[in-house]
């Protein structure tokens, strides 16, 4: 099936040229100007991937993204800016965008970004019982309505945490190293000094442990992370 893409950014010269590159491609895209016209055009029907540019007039792509994730769309977004600072990179994923492009990019690369996106965006394989539930120990997590108990007891995350608590839930008993994780949460590595996965981790186990529980999150040092019953 021909990928759907929606291209949202309000310089004219940059529309057209990526339109041109994504149709010979084989992508079929639809490009819009501005983030009003891009909330327009997901509500009138599904595509398969954004592509939303952040400085836009009116209503701008970290609000654009805000208003998809607040519907429960999980569309695979991918941010594009001229800001290089890390502070803008991580307002950009924390308003659910999937990855982010730093203008001037090469094709190649959003290219290559685009294929992982919707690499991504498949159905994973993993092992859940008859009610289409993931369970480990006493956590049961829902993928399609994005909820997770603990104990019966609902916790409330954020699209980031929820993204990543399924990834370790889904690869249950698997130590996931660093360097795998940023690539499926966030789309790159944010390099050995940054401390953002670190941050998330320690926000799920402030948000499901408790001192009567068994821990399930576990630091493998120098590694990574895994999701497992002692």
């Amino acid at each position: 099936m021909t990928p759907r893409v929606l291209l949202a950014d309000d310089d004219r010269a940059i529309r057209e040229s990526l339109e041109r590159a994504l149709e010979l491609e084989g992508y079929q895209v639809t490009t819009v100007g501005d983030g009003v016209e891009a909330l327009a055009t997901l509500r009138r029907g599904p595509v398969d991937v954004v592509v939303l540019d952040v400085m836009m007039p009116g209503v701008d792509g970290l609000d654009v993204c805000r208003v998809v994730r607040g519907g429960g769309d999980r569309t695979p977004i991918l941010m594009l800016t001229a800001r290089v600072d890390t502070p803008d990179r991580v307002a950009g994923l924390d308003a659910g965008a999937d990855d982010y492009l730093v203008k001037p990019f090469e094709l190649d690369e959003l290219l290559a970004r685009l294929r992982a996106l919707l690499r991504r965006a498949e159905p994973e394989s993993g092992v859940a019982d008859r009610d289409g539930l993931l369970r480990v120990a006493d956590l049961v997590l829902d993928a399609d309505a994005r909820r997770v108990w603990r104990d019966g007891i609902e916790v409330e995350l954020s699209k980031t945490e929820f993204d990543l608590l399924e990834l370790l839930v889904r690869n249950a008993g698997i130590v996931l190293d660093h360097a795998t994780i940023y690539d499926r949460i966030w789309g790159y590595d944010f390099g050995p000094d940054s401390k953002n996965l670190a941050v998330y981790i320690s926000y799920l186990r402030r948000k499901l442990d408790r001192p009567d529980a068994v821990r399930l999150i576990h630091t493998v040092r120098g590694v990574g992370y895994t999701v497992r019953v002692p």
